[in-house]
Parts: structure tokens; C-alpha cells; sequence
């Protein structure tokens, strides 16, 4: 069988990394982008790929197979829908939609036109949040009490959406997949500080069912960068650092009560190895191999269903300067999707 033929929409800043992933899967077939700059990037860098500037034309197109958005995300809904409605599979760029209404009709799209609704997820693909993930669901770390992250930086600021739409989507699905369950309540802060109405820092705190918390700090308005996940269990604690050499390392530490007091239990931080991969070229083969077998994918429409799910409950909160939300069950029923 043939290689799944790729077309990537948009050669930005993230979409360069995309694009010199499935060149180097040899399947990029096509390059569209409104920029004359970023064609011309594409026509040196990658001779015999197509470039053009017209989304129609990439739809009209019988030898594309698979659609790759990586357009701002007001446009991802209606984009993805296009792309499968013209016979096609696509890779929506995080978050699917900014409105989960939106999410819930391009899930049914693909439902109802049979074809491969992939969102881009980064972090399911990671080797080290896997083996993270394998730490949590053997007991290694005992049971989860508490779980945050942090993700900082300086810059890459965007106009369409704020920080907790551009930054927290990555650790919404990490906390969701972690816990293993949906949120009860949640409440959002932050601040805008460069533009009117559009948050550079946010602060949101989860309450999930058992007493299990966890919080997540975004801000594209920090003096240095900062990509840390942090689980707390009972017996172990463990730290994926994405910008430190050694990116995962378990903590023998606890507390303990005894007699009523609490004790503290220090023991060997553990290095945790796993492979050498990187996680977007694992994310763009997932994709061709759900092409070619029909697989669902790991991050579907279901997965970001309930990431959307969570960040309106999160952006309501915010609108009402950090008034709880609590979530009830959605109208869509996303596990029958």
C-alpha cells in the first residue's frame, strides 16, 4: 500500500515542524499558506512539493488523501468540516474549536461522513507522559492526591484566542488523562495586561470527584520558559520537566501520619528512561497509520470533546473573575461518538 498523501494548511510557526515531519515520512504532497514568504520557505526547502495559496484547490484535489490544519484556531471548526465533507481525512491542530457547540458538530461530521477526525494532542505522543501515565495507572505513585503544571514562556502571543485557549489545552488533556475522570467544579483567574479583554496569565483549579485536585499556571507573559508536570501520589511523587535534560524523574518522598503527626519520608530521586522518539513525528505516523487502517485515533473527536467541554466551564470562570463552575454532564453524549 501506498503512503497516505498529506496536505499541510499553514506553514507558521508551528506548521514548519509539521511539514518536515511528513516530508520526512514521505508522504507531503501539498503546502498551502496564504504567505508568500512562508511558499517561497517551502519551495527551496522542499522541492517537488506543491505549494499553493488556495484551500479550495487542496479540497478539489483526488490525490490528497489526508488534510493537516495548523491555521489559526477561530478557523478550525469550519475548516475540518470542509475537509471532510470534500472526502477527506484531517489533523486538526489543539483546540478543535473555540466553542464546544463547534466541537460537537465537527464530531458529528466525521461521524456521519466515515472519516478520520484526528486532533493534535501533543502530549498523548510524548514517550515520557506515557510512561508517566504507566507510573500512575500501576500504582507505582499510589493513589493520585494532587497534580499541576505549569506552562510559561515570553512571547507568542495571540490576537483570536487567550492564553488558557492557546497554552492549557495540552495540560487539560494531561489532567484529564492522569486522573481518569472529568472535573466537578472548576474555577479560572487571570489577567490581561497587553490587550483588552484577552488574558496573558490565567490560573485554573480542578476538584474532581474523590478529593483529587490539580491546577495549571499559563502565561505567555514570564521572564523565562517553563514546561513542568507534576504528580503527588501517596506513596511517590513524579516530575516531567519538558525543558530540563532529564525529563522524568520519580521522588521516593511522602508524608505520613503518625500518631497524628505527620511525617516526612525522603528517599532517591529516580531518573525514568523511555524511548527516543519525537513526539510530533509519533503523532504524524499515528496519523497515516489511521488513514491506512481506519483506526480511530488516540486523540479523537471524543478526546476533544472533552477538552472543549472543560475550557468553556474554565473561560466562564474567568469571565466571572474566578466564580466556580461546576460541570454537569454534556448535552453530547461524546462516548457514543
Amino acid at each position: 500500500m501506498s503512503v497516505p498523501s498529506i496536505a499541510v494548511i499553514g506553514c507558521g510557526y508551528w506548521g514548519k515542524n509539521l511539514v518536515r515531519n511528513f516530508h520526512v515520512l514521505g508522504s507531503l504532497k501539498t503546502v498551502c499558506d496564504a504567505s508568500p514568504e512562508s511558499r517561497a520557505f517551502v519551495q527551496a526547502t522542499y522541492p517537488g512539493v506543491t505549494v499553493t495559496d488556495s484551500f479550495e484547490s487542496v479540497l478539489a484535489d483526488p490525490g490528497i488523501d489526508g488534510v493537516v490544519l495548523a491555521t489559526p484556531a477561530a478557523r478550525h471548526a469550519e475548516m475540518a468540516e470542509a475537509v471532510m465533507r470534500a472526502g477527506k481525512d484531517v489533523f486538526v491542530e489543539k483546540p478543535l474549536a473555540l466553542h464546544y457547540r463547534e466541537g460537537e458538530t465537527v464530531v458529528r461530521t466525521a461521524r456521519e461522513t466515515g472519516r478520520i477526525l484526528m486532533v493534535g494532542h501533543l502530549l498523548e505522543y510524548h514517550p515520557a507522559i506515557s510512561k508517566l501515565r504507566e507510573l500512575v495507572t500501576s500504582g507505582a505513585l499510589g493513589d493520585v492526591r494532587y497534580v499541576y503544571s505549569n506552562r510559561l514562556n515570553l512571547g507568542r502571543i495571540r490576537r483570536e484566542e487567550n492564553i488558557l485557549w492557546s497554552f492549557a489545552p495540552h495540560d487539560v488533556f494531561c489532567a484529564l488523562r492522569l486522573v481518569g475522570d472529568m472535573p466537578l467544579v472548576v474555577t479560572a483567574t487571570g489577567g490581561a495586561y497587553l490587550q483588552p479583554n484577552i488574558a496573558d496569565v490565567t490560573v485554573t483549579n480542578f476538584l474532581f470527584e474523590g478529593g483529587v485536585r490539580a491546577h495549571i499556571f499559563v502565561s505567555w507573559l514570564h521572564p523565562y520558559k517553563e514546561h513542568r508536570l507534576v504528580v503527588i501520589g501517596s506513596e511517590k511523587m513524579a516530575v516531567f520537566d519538558d525543558i530540563a535534560a532529564q525529563k522524568l524523574t520519580l521522588y521516593d518522598q511522602r508524608v505520613d501520619v503518625v500518631n497524628g503527626e505527620p511525617v516526612i519520608h525522603k528517599g532517591l530521586a529516580q531518573p525514568i528512561d523511555y524511548p527516543a522518539v519525537e513526539p510530533l513525528a509519533e503523532e504524524c505516523r499515528h496519523f497515516l497509520e489511521c488513514i491506512e487502517t481506519r483506526q480511530r485515533p488516540r486523540t479523537d473527536g471524543v478526546n476533544a470533546l472533552q477538552v472543549l467541554y472543560v475550557l468553556q466551564a474554565c473561560h466562564r470562570s474567568l469571565q466571572t473573575n474566578g466564580e466556580p463552575v461546576h460541570l454537569g454532564m454534556p448535552s453530547f453524549e461524546v462516548s457514543n461518538v
